[in-house]
């Protein structure tokens, strides 16, 4: 129990780093086989899957493994399967050599609707910061193609998307019991098909499944902007859709606006309907997520805990959860009471990222990609708003990641005074807490700058 409790805690680590197509693909339904002697011995489920895992993600893998068990000092990787009837787990090299024998899938997704049946509409904790885009789903539901067509929802990573979009998905495959059929995809799942379909000609296939539907669902449509023949190609689609009045539900990181890859015509259609955003969670939506979360697993916990846990961890869900994990987890591991020290010390490793790679470049860069800007753009002395409030998020994010001194800010952004970075430090500080829009932008740049 030991064994498979610290695997769980740090598949929770590990999918906070990852995208979530990559983590269900690849490591959702690894195996920790032995942890002695300093190595720890991974399964996956085939020879490809092994040497995807161990090329990629074994840096990521083995800090996520020392953070729980100080001890391992390595990690070897190996093909498992089980015996269906015997449950026995067995360990091989050989491609495939147990065809049919491989762990049962815990995700039992719906293989005609791509929905999982976890996410619901009830399981979808309202506050504050979603409860606009909640109602706006809502209503979609109770009145599909007719209201809110299309819908465009959009926020930060880890805000409940995903569970928002699918939770929707199967209400209405819930209420309607099959009259009206329901795909849901991820851009990179649509990409992918009209990849295949064009290496294969086979593009009226394509045509056939998604525009032969009632409900499209399309999750991170942002991944398909600068992409010409995939933007073509939904682009007609979502028109063959909405002009038989059918529901198109979307999902991106950001409003079509601030998609600076995105074709016109389509951010003109995702403009046309309704546009409504998910914030960051407040406290005591926070508190309420990780008790709902307690008790689903059934997980004896102080509430002062909790509580210390919800206030500090702001950023969003997942980290939330990861932090609880961890917590329980060590909780159980040394069978001793958390201090608050410790807690601390958990709540700094899960939310905040490793930023020992990030540059003053890297930063700069970041930020003028996103704008649409050269980084020449943020180091002159221009003062059009266009320029200034990028210029000023550069200076915050090079004190609140970097920790630079004001002087050294100023100085590498277009030699100005260091008050000139004390300002644009605290102002966008400030703004941050009350503008949810510059909240978000700091938030992809963020994301953009530790994935590099």
């Amino acid at each position: 129990m030991e064994q498979q409790e610290l695997w769980k805690s740090v598949l929770g680590e590990v999918e906070l780093q990852i995208s979530k197509p990559n983590f269900l693909t690849w490591l959702k339904n690894s195996q920790l086989l032995e942890n002695k002697n300093g190595v720890a011995l991974v399964g996956l489920p085939n020879n490809f899957a092994k040497e995807w895992v161990k090329n990629r993600y074994h840096k990521i893998i083995l800090g996520s493994l020392r953070n729980f068990d100080s001890s391992v000092k390595n990690i070897d990787y190996s093909v498992f399967h089980q015996n269906p009837l015997m449950g026995q787990i067995g360990v091989s090299d050989k491609n495939d050599e147990y065809l049919g024998m491989r762990l049962p899938l815990e995700l039992k997704v719906d293989k005609r609707t791509n929905l999982n049946p976890k996410y619901t509409i009830d399981s979808f904790i309202v506050g504050h910061s979603n409860e606009l885009t909640f109602a706006a789903v809502q209503a979609v539901i109770k009145d599909v193609g007719k209201k809110y067509n299309p819908l465009f929802i959009y926020g930060g990573v880890g805000l409940g998307k995903t569970h928002l979009l699918q939770g929707a998905g199967n209400e209405i495959k819930k209420i309607y019991k099959g009259e009206i059929s329901v795909l849901y995809v991820t851009s990179e799942k649509f990409l992918n098909d009209i990849v295949a379909a064009i290496r294969n000609k086979r593009m009226e296939d394509v045509k056939h499944r998604y525009r032969n539907i009632d409900v499209l669902i399309v999750d991170d449509i942002q991944f398909i902007g600068g992409k010409t023949t995939t933007e073509q190609e939904f682009f007609h689609t979502f028109n063959a859709l909405y002009e038989n009045n059918k529901q198109i539900i979307i999902s991106s990181d950001r409003a079509p606006s601030a998609i600076p890859t995105l074709e016109e015509r389509l951010r003109s259609r995702f403009e046309g309907g309704m546009i409504v955003d998910i914030g960051y969670p407040d406290y005591e939506m926070r508190l309420a997520i990780l008790k709902m979360k307690i008790q689903s697993q059934n997980i004896q916990i102080d509430d002062k805990i909790v509580e210390q846990i919800a206030l500090k961890v702001q950023k969003n869900i997942r980290e939330l959860e990861g932090v609880l994990n961890k917590v329980v987890f060590c909780m159980q591991y040394n069978n001793l009471p958390m201090e608050n020290k410790k807690i601390d010390e958990i709540i700094n490793e899960v939310a905040q990222p490793a930023i020992k790679n990030v540059t003053i470049q890297d930063i700069i860069k970041n930020v003028a990609d996103f704008f649409e800007l050269s980084t020449s753009d943020l180091m002159n002395r221009s003062r059009k708003k266009e320029i200034v409030e990028p210029r000023q998020i550069v200076m915050y994010l090079l004190r609140d990641i970097m920790k630079l001194s004001y002087p050294h800010i100023g100085e590498r952004v277009g030699k100005r005074d260091h008050t000139t970075a004390i300002h644009a430090y605290e102002k966008i500080k400030n703004d941050i807490t009350q503008n949810n829009q510059l909240n978000q932008k700091i938030a992809v740049i963020k994301e953009r700058l530790f994935k590099t």
